[in-house]
């Protein structure tokens, strides 16, 4: 996600540097590149990263030779990743000490988004911190939604990919069901379009599944990351969530089964193989 995000605020004609654990994937054109964080972030208004998880954010941030060693009034941090909202407070109240402001800006849209510069940006932070950022939020994005204070960026965010991992796993559940009568996925995908159990994933998702297509545009390891910390926020919460707990069963399996580097639409051939059915057999015998 980072290095099309980046793109795109070079190519509108801003002054990138990027610094990447690994440097193959750091390469973007337009963009210098720095050999440490503290190098990347030394000079830099406005620094932005997107990593794979809190521990990542943590060590980026915080840890030696971290963002906050060159912290100064006037600086703003944007983080992009999925992380701990209680955490993305904490990193806050970190940079507020040194003059610096942060802002949770979590996306969805996927690398395709990132690509297109058509993701939407999920924000917590100070009004006129946002504002700042709207320029670059257009560059990189079509929609900004402003949440409220820190951390209310990722709270949004985890709701919204709670709702995403249910939706997706009841069409798996009810597909898989379907498939075990003789009933296609095509079938299925035609009675959902028409009624109105008509759904955004499904619809998205809906050439992985014909095509038996599993690679990964939100790899499942990433997903099981945050419904981990769904189940998190929700225990600093005191909420209970009952169906999530259950797919997180799912999720944990299919990780076991080794189909953590695919994307989470897999999970679907292991409710395949749980049912004793052959993958994809009622896709292609409608074809």
């Amino acid at each position: 996600m980072g290095a099309p995000m980046a793109r795109k605020l070079a190519e509108a004609g801003h002054q990138v540097t990027v610094r990447n654990r690994t440097p193959s994937k750091a390469r973007v054109d337009g963009a210098r590149v720095a050999s440490t964080i503290k190098e990347a972030a030394a000079d830099a208004e406005i620094v932005w990263l997107c990593v794979s998880d809190t521990a990542a954010a943590e060590e980026v941030l915080l840890g030696p030779g971290g963002v906050i060693e060159v912290a100064r009034p006037g600086m703003i941090v944007a983080d992009s990743s999925t992380i701990s909202p209680k955490a993305s407070r904490a990193f806050a109240q970190r940079f507020r000490e040194r003059g610096a402001r942060f802002v949770d800006c979590p996306v969805t849209g996927s690398k395709i988004g990132a690509e297109n510069g058509e993701l939407i940006f999920i924000v917590g932070g100070e009004p006129d911190v946002v504002e700042t950022l709207n320029p670059l939020f257009e560059v990189m994005g079509k929609k900004v939604f402003h949440i409220g204070g820190n951390g209310m960026g990722l709270a949004a965010k985890l709701s919204m990919n709670l709702n995403i991992a249910l939706i997706f796993e009841g069409f798996a559940e009810g597909l898989v069901l379907a498939e075990k009568a003789g009933v296609s996925a095509q079938q299925m995908l035609e009675i959902m379009e028409a009624t109105m159990l008509r759904s955004g994933v499904v619809e998205y998702k809906k050439s992985f599944i014909l095509e038996r297509n599993f690679s990964p545009n939100f790899p499942l390891s990433l997903m099981l990351k945050d419904i981990h910390l769904m189940l998190e926020h929700a225990r600093d919460l005191r909420v209970k969530l009952p169906a999530l707990e259950t797919v997180e069963e799912v999720y944990a399996v299919a990780e076991e089964e080794g189909l953590a580097s695919q994307d989470y639409v897999a999970t679907l051939t292991l409710l395949e193989k749980w049912a004793g059915i052959s993958g994809g057999e009622a896709t292609r015998a409608a074809d």
